[in-house]
């Protein structure tokens, strides 16, 4: 656990600090914008009385008042910046309070990948859309970042990278202003940096100018041949005829090589509004001091081989506007004269040489901050909660152990155990009681350890496991497949992954099953739940199941090897009618009450 802080009352200041700053930066902006309107009025009517009148000192005063206008409106171009500034860094803190509170209303969500039906257990446990765990952890603002944490979501990690991994969360979770800082930077490029990979693609390519040196130099002499003649020319000097000459060739020279050339330097400048954005972002990594081993290993892959990524960035950065040249109306002429596409993809290309296959090993190391980061936030957000410990034996303890995608005003932490392989958690309760809330919370905290973060837990201690679940099943029409087929399908799935896990003797099968099979009669239903819970069983797997046939307990096959656990609801009259309320505790033995006769009076229906 981090020291104990207050995270509401430190996002309500920071909200209420960067929301006064937004108010005063939009007051500067406005006034500055309308000095600027006034100086260009003003100059234009000076202009206009210039050429109306023809006076000296009017052409001065408009002169004046343009380099006025010009330096209010680089002021306004700051001003604006440090609005941006305070206006998404107020955003952040709301965001904040958002996550506090489970105001997914008031959470950005980010659209990417819905979760996969045949992934082990992410359509089961809400890994991702609205609601979802990586909708909670979603701070992360580069297409990187988020690829990151949604791997390492779906895919535990070993046990050595998790430790690595808590120690890095542990230390960034309270630096918030590093965590914003990085949350700002990449929000404030939002929007132009989607599609990195055609970048990288170009960056680890070959260049293809500098394989071509007898082209540099020719684009060279015939630019110095153009401008020579042309100053030339403008001197008096009878040339032209070799000026014509030269000009010539120099379409034909462009015309040529314009396919490949236009379209490298396309490549490479693709997303060139977030080149400086990166080289912020990198940097602030770089120079921030860190001691967790994993976060100075990735430090370090922002400066290997002698390339630092924020200056190699910042020097690409610099050399982008040369590019944007060639969007300009005029810009032909240019071109004819000088080459200039040729000068600029050779500037492109020496740093596509010396640093273009160092971007992807950077933009990884990001990625990887940035998840690290959004465990961090979680970490921070929940001080309460622990970091799980890798036991070497093969039993999952969780004490107060809640879901974590509930707020916690609302959400009941519970004490459980399941393991050793072999043997199962049977979770027996009446509708609405909370089993498949339980069985939720068990899957996603073992998601979160094993991603490396914190558990929604006061102590969480779990060996290495594979999830699979079946929880959420769905028919299709379109394929053919009845509900049933679709629940024995699943079956099937997990019962194959639990094999797999068992002769690759790495980690220990996990499932979490939920009301399996009911979509056939109770008698058959009873007989092959049965048979499918001992055979993962005998394959060594563990897990929870929950379950409304209490006949699935008293089978000799399973009895020995299941743990008895139940959620109960309390009934009450008054005036106003039946009620029913839950306390989600969880308790030992078999459910002795139901209540879908109750719920069914609730509502109205006949129940006789």
């Amino acid at each position: 656990m981090i020291p104990t802080i207050n995270p509401e009352h430190i996002y309500a200041e920071r909200l209420a600090r960067f929301s006064a700053e937004r108010e005063r930066e939009q007051r500067r902006s406005d006034r500055n914008g309308n000095l600027s309107l006034v100086l260009l009025g003003l100059t234009a009517v000076l202009f206009g009385l210039w050429l109306w009148q023809v006076q000296p000192w009017m052409l001065a005063g408009a002169g004046l008042l343009a380099l006025a206008f010009l330096a209010s409106f680089i002021r306004h171009g700051g001003v604006n910046r440090s609005l941006a500034r305070a206006r998404e860094l107020a955003s952040i803190s709301a965001e904040g309070l958002a996550r506090l509170r489970r105001d997914w209303a008031q959470i950005p969500l980010h659209v990417g990948p819905p979760n996969d039906p045949a992934h082990p257990y992410a359509d089961d446990l809400d890994i991702s859309g609205r609601a979802s765990l990586e909708h909670l952890l979603h701070t992360p603002t580069t297409p990187v970042g988020r690829e990151t944490l949604r791997r390492w979501l779906l895919a535990p990690a070993t046990p050595p990278a998790i430790l690595r991994r808590q120690q890095a969360v542990a230390e960034l979770a309270p630096t918030l202003e590093l965590r914003d800082e990085l949350a700002l930077n990449g929000r404030l490029m939002a929007g132009a940096q989607r599609d990195y990979e055609q970048f990288l693609v170009w960056a680890e390519g070959e260049p293809w100018l500098l394989a071509r040196p007898w082209l540099i130099w020719l684009s060279r002499g015939l630019a110095l041949a153009a401008l020579a003649l042309l100053t030339a020319r403008l001197l008096g000097l009878p040339v032209g005829t070799p000026l014509a000459a030269v000009l010539v060739a120099n379409v034909l020279v462009y015309f040529l090589f314009a396919r490949q050339v236009e379209q490298r330097i396309e490549q490479a400048s693709a997303r060139q509004e977030v080149y400086a954005a990166y080289a912020a972002l990198f940097g602030r990594i770089t120079t921030a001091q860190f001691a967790a081993p994993e976060l100075v290993q990735l430090q370090q892959a922002l400066a290997a081989h002698g390339l630092r990524a924020d200056q190699q960035m910042r020097r690409l950065a610099r050399r982008m506007p040369l590019a944007q040249v060639r969007t300009w109306m005029l810009f032909f002429p240019i071109q004819i004269a000088t080459l200039w596409s040729f000068h600029v993809l050779w500037l492109l290309e020496r740093w596509q040489r010396e640093a273009g296959r160092s971007a992807r090993s950077w933009l990884a190391a990001l990625g990887e901050v940035e998840a690290l980061a959004a465990l961090a936030t979680l970490h921070f957000d929940n001080p309460d909660w622990a970091f799980p410990e890798l036991g070497e034996q093969p039993v999952l303890r969780g004490r107060a152990l809640g879901h974590p995608l509930l707020p916690p005003s609302m959400g009941v932490g519970n004490d459980l155990e399941i393991g050793p392989p072999g043997t199962m958690l049977l979770v027996t309760g009446s509708n609405m009681s909370g089993k498949s809330t339980l069985l939720r919370a068990v899957g996603l905290n073992v998601v979160l350890a094993q991603a490396g973060g914190p558990a929604c837990a006061q102590a969480l201690v779990l060996p290495p496991v594979a999830v699979a679940s079946s929880m959420r099943v769905r028919d299709s029409l379109e394929s053919g497949v009845s509900y049933f087929m679709a629940e024995l399908q699943r079956l099937k799935f997990v019962v194959d992954l639990a094999a797999h896990v068992r002769e690759e003797g790495q980690r220990t099968p996990l499932f979490l099953l939920d009301e399996i099979l009911h979509g056939t009669n109770s008698a058959e239903r009873l007989v092959a739940a049965r048979a499918i819970l001992r055979h993962l069983l005998d394959l060594g797997a563990t897990g929870a199941v929950s379950t409304h046939d209490l006949a699935l307990a008293d089978t000799p096959a399973l009895a020995d090897d299941s743990v008895l656990v139940h959620f109960q609801e309390h009934f009450s009259r008054d005036e106003a009618g039946p009620a029913m309320t839950f306390d989600y505790h969880l308790r030992p033995g078999l459910a002795q009450t139901t209540n879908a006769l109750r719920l069914m009076e609730l509502l109205g229906l006949p129940v006789k």
